[in-house]
């Protein structure tokens, strides 16, 4: 481990003891200290009787002492994780002070490979086309209380005041105290939320991130950008990056399954994030056009600012003379003033001043913009007022577009009652009204604001025919209707296999016909890795999801559409988790074009964008990752190895679909798996607003949703849905040479087992078989444990590595640290489900239970992606 690294780990783990010691006694210490000590030795020594004694030291404590140590444990995660986001925020710091090296995923390394195969012409069409649009979802993976994140957050701060802050100093001696008071509230703040999260609790948690990442970070990376492309000029010439970022939101406008989300949450949603974008541009303005103090004499006004200026006083009368008087000799301040009080009384509503759009703010400050051209002050023009331009482009007055999701099943019932012509249901009335909040957001905000409308388990072209019949219903006439672009949502392995068939059927609808032609034939799919992952195993899920784009792609390009393939990924391995530039690098010839669109959720969220270097970074390298996946010598890899181990992908389709399929469709085995495993009690964390399952039990995996169904597997230590079948199908394909020739030139099958890889790190046999003993299908435990062994060996063959992870040396010595400690929390929990099991109780507030949401909510922190 890096020194530093271990430096902090050491000083947060330090004072975590002391505050142990002084809010629970030294006895509570001296019980973590045995616990962790016995958990490190089996571990490391894989010692039997090491594991065996710290289970019985576990079952020795009292129900006290037990919530106690895994609180302590808990925190002792939170502290690590936040240790390691500090380096990594510190190396990333000291790479750019030492002259910010282009390395091998960053932009400028991605337009110079692509000047190289293409050409500056058309490296640079492609630049201005580049689109990154992540949509942030509020999909329940983040374990942790807001109040937790917030407190991990201030300690962060302090860190980062200690790399600037000599020790033995009076300062460095108040941070001390500082940092030992914020480990002190962070340990005696309860980790488990009370309640379940609204819908709108969930959109201002991101508005945080909003806040304190994107608003800053957006117009930096494209800053850095343009510093790179135009070197020495950098500031006195027009700028060159592009604005290709783009913000999605699902957050209280998916409604697929979650009831609390209404036409009015969603309408609220809007405003409150509109009010945040809005302040945000207001405050940006009103600094800049403080600073714009360039006198007239120097800096002359052209005629369209003079034009402006006019414009702006006979409309804002007393504003202009308020600022008239402030900047007599300054028009470009006066100017930009204005707007900046325009810009408040959009988000006030006061309509004598607002803007109707955000088009006419971008045609004002360009105007600024122009001007200050033609007078000579380059830098003034390129410069601040230039990032609020970028920030106008990219976020609007909207900030991040409400994209509305339901299931198809719904809309068929919906218009299957207002055919009918009677009363309409509670449900019908709530579906209808979304369309007319649709209709009001793209008149408050702009088109687009609320366009996307994404109908889930999209089975035939009439699904998408009836989000436009239903709009015409709501709105009384089709001319009246919003503006929309349905969007088919494909996710079961059959869907996927069906969906050319499906799209070439939805292209000749009047209305999708309609929005081709206003649109430049623009077409957006989304595909589901969740519920095709739990449809046929992940090993299958990844194969027919590649399948599913080559086809899809080469449909558009046959039928002259511009597509945009939205990637519905989770953060864990089961639901297409992974790093996701090296996804976008796997993609299939002709399916990216320089548009990358996923979702980003729960701890994703937090951990992409909740520092303002990381999210930095981040962006940058799936843009730069989103450029090169189009190149031709990318492309021609990707194609070249399809179609060499197309055979060998068959082999594994099959094999790896028959063993899953051997598990799942086991009479009782979801009964058996809400046994092994703590599903019922992942459904009592209050994680996120919407319910854990569609039914009130698991009869079957229809009924369970994608994210309990990887999230329970990963707190059994088993990580199921992350490998299972992989072991089965490369045995499947038997010959070494073709599978570690594969491994060398097939970026697809080089993603998923680096992936796998991953997954088997944080999975653990010793307690996985504790975990399958809670059941009682030993039958069903043996096939586990035996696929998950057979993956083991024929990873290792593949891949020719002597242990998991040996080619990334960081994560490793990650995992195996983290490993005994996780360990600690597990062997908690399974005291914890013996005993609820034992009970029979279904009392969340009984100790048992808090134990075990206690240890969930631990094992979460410490294996990161969980869900």
């Amino acid at each position: 481990m890096n020194e530093d690294l271990r430096g902090d780990v050491r000083l947060l783990g330090s004072l975590l003891g002391r505050v142990l010691t002084e809010s629970g006694s030294s006895e509570l210490l001296a019980d973590v200290e045995r616990l962790r000590a016995l958990t490190i030795e089996a571990y490391e020594n894989d010692d039997a009787q090491a594991i065996e004694a710290a289970e019985e030291l576990v079952d020795s404590f009292s129900p006290t002492r037990a919530a106690q140590v895994a609180r302590a444990f808990t925190c002792y995660f939170h502290l690590s994780n936040l240790a390691e986001e500090h380096h990594r925020v510190r190396v990333l710091r000291a790479r750019d002070a030492a002259g910010g090296a282009v390395t091998t995923d960053s932009l400028p390394a991605a337009i110079e490979q692509l000047v190289g195969e293409v050409g500056a012409d058309e490296a640079s069409r492609r630049l201005r086309e580049l689109r990154f649009h992540p949509v942030l979802t509020a999909h329940p993976t983040e374990a942790r209380r807001r109040a937790v994140a917030s407190g991990i957050r201030r300690i962060s701060e302090l860190l980062s005041e200690r790399d600037a802050t000599s020790a033995g100093t009076l300062s460095g001696a108040e941070n001390d105290r500082r940092l030992l008071e914020e480990i002190d509230v962070l340990w005696r703040t309860s980790p488990l939320r009370t309640t379940r999260p609204t819908p709108l609790d969930e959109v201002r948690t991101a508005m945080n991130i909003f806040d304190q990442t994107l608003f800053e970070v957006v117009p930096r990376v494209y800053r850095m950008l343009d510093d790179w492309l135009l070197a020495n000029d950098a500031g006195s010439r027009p700028t060159e990056a592009p604005a290709f970022f783009r913000l999605g939101s699902w957050i209280a406008a998916d409604r697929d399954g979650n009831p609390f989300v209404t036409a009015s949450v969603t309408k609220t949603a809007a405003a409150i994030a509109s009010e945040h974008i809005l302040l945000g541009l207001e405050r940006a303005a009103t600094r800049i056009g403080r600073t714009l103090t360039l006198d007239s004499a120097d800096t002359p006004a052209d005629a369209g600012l003079k034009a402006l200026w006019a414009s702006q006083r006979a409309f804002a009368g007393e504003v202009t003379a308020k600022v008239g008087t402030r900047a007599p000799n300054e028009p470009h301040r006066r100017v930009l003033l204005v707007i900046a009080a325009r810009i408040a009384a959009t988000r006030l509503r006061n309509a004598d001043l607002a803007y109707s759009k955000p088009e006419e703010l971008l045609s004002d400050l360009r105007v600024i913009q122009t001007s200050l051209r033609a007078a000579g002050a380059n830098r003034s023009a390129n410069g601040e007022l230039q990032n609020l331009l970028w920030q106008v482009e990219t976020f609007g007055f909207h900030l991040a577009e409400l994209e509305v999701r339901q299931h198809s099943k719904v809309h068929r019932q919906a218009l299957a009652e207002v055919a009918a012509g009677g009363e309409l249901s509670e449900m019908t009335n709530e579906v209808l009204d979304v369309y007319r909040t649709i209709s009001y957001l793209q008149s408050r905000y702009g088109l687009n604001a609320s366009r996307r409308y994404i109908v889930s388990f999209t089975q035939c072209s009439e699904d998408i025919a009836n989000v436009y019949a239903l709009a015409e219903a709501a709105l009384g006439s089709a001319d009246a209707a919003p503006t929309l672009d349905a969007i088919p949502l494909f996710e079961t392995f059959d869907d996927l296999q069906a969906s050319t068939t499906i799209l070439a059927e939805m292209i000749e609808l009047p209305a999708v016909q309609a929005r081709l032609a206003q649109t430049g034939r623009r077409l957006e799919v989304m595909l589901g890795y969740s519920d095709s992952s739990k449809d046929v195993g992940p090993v299958s899920a990844t194969l027919a999801l590649y399948s599913a784009q080559e086809r899809i792609a080469e449909w558009a390009r046959d039928n002259e559409i511009e597509l945009t393939l939205f990637h519905g990924r989770g953060g864990a391995l089961g639901r297409g988790g992974g790093p996701a530039n090296e996804a976008v690098m796997a993609q299939p010839p002709g399916s990216v074009e320089g548009r990358f669109k996923l979702t980003e959720q729960g701890e994703v969220i937090f951990a992409q964008y909740g520092d303002k270097t990381i999210a930095a970074r981040h962006i940058e390298q799936m843009a730069a990752a989103t450029l090169l996946a189009s190149s031709p010598t990318n492309e021609k890899s990707n194609a070249d190895a399809t179609a060499d181990f197309r055979d060998v992908a068959a082999t594994m389709d099959v094999r790896s679909r028959e063993r899953f399929y051997e598990l799942i469709r086991s009479e009782g085995f979801p009964q058996w798996f809400a046994q092994v495993t703590p599903l019922e009690e992942v459904g009592l964390l209050a994680l996120g607003s919407r319910p854990a399952r569609r039914g009130l039990s698991v009869e079957s995996l229809e009924d369970l949703r994608a994210i309990p169904w990887v999230f329970s597997w990963t707190q059994a230590r088993i990580n199921l849905t992350g490998w299972f079948g992989l072991g089965s199908a490369l045995a499947a394909v038997g010959d070494l040479d073709v599978l570690r020739d594969a491994y060398a030139r097939w970026p697809l099958f080089t993603a998923m087992i680096n992936n796998v890889e991953m997954s088997l790190a944080k999975t653990d046999d010793r307690l996985a078989k504790r975990y399958l003993a809670l059941g009682d299908r030993d039958d069903l435990a043996a096939l586990v444990l035996e696929e998950m062994r057979l993956t083991r060996e024929w990873v290792g063959l593949t891949t020719g590595h002597a242990e998991v992870l040996e080619t990334r040396p960081v994560l490793r010595r990650a995992v195996r640290l983290r490993s005994p400690y996780v360990d600690a929390l597990s062997l908690l929990q399974l005291r914890a489900l013996r005993e609820v099991r034992a009970s029979g109780s279904s009392d969340p507030l009984d100790e048992p239970h808090q134990l075990l949401l206690l240890a969930v909510n631990g094992v979460a922190a410490g294996l990161q992606n969980t869900g």
